[in-house]
């Protein structure tokens, strides 16, 4: 029996960075929960103070084929390269200059969203087609490939 999959980003503000994953990703915010216009009403209907509403968020797929996304405020901050990392499957099946060209296409948004090109490997004719390396805006290490 295959199991459902979340993957949970410990950061300082969830917020931004769940805004940053739906972008990325085609995602979209968790909806509040049913009979809530917003997450601010359920929050005040349960009573969270407002300078505790910035804990955690979670981004969805908008098709539902996807794992959510969940994001978790932490006190301390990232400091060291990530064991595991998302591959954003930004070029499936091209390959050479027209893989290329999209991949630093898309760089190119994500870097405007508040990403960082870390670095590239570029193609070597053989095993590698190519990818780069992504920072998201909390240093969070992904992959364009």
């Amino acid at each position: 029996m295959s199991k459902d999959v979340q993957i949970t980003f410990d950061c300082a503000d969830p917020d931004a960075l769940a805004r940053f994953w739906v972008e990325v990703l085609g995602y979209q915010l968790q909806p509040p929960p049913p009979g809530f216009e917003t997450w601010d009403a359920f929050l005040d209907s349960v009573h969270v103070p407002e300078d505790q509403r910035n804990t955690r968020s979670a981004a969805l797929p908008v098709d539902g084929s996807g794992p959510r996304l969940f994001f978790q405020q932490v006190p301390e901050g990232k400091s060291a390269k990530n064991r595991v990392h998302l591959d954003v499957r930004a070029a499936p099946g091209l390959v050479g200059d027209e893989r290329t060209a999209v991949l630093q296409a898309e760089s190119d948004r994500l870097v405007a969203l508040g990403a960082s090109e870390l670095y590239r490997v570029e193609p070597d004719g053989r095993m590698e087609f190519g990818f780069i390396t992504m920072g998201d805006p909390e240093g969070n290490e992904f992959c364009l490939d």
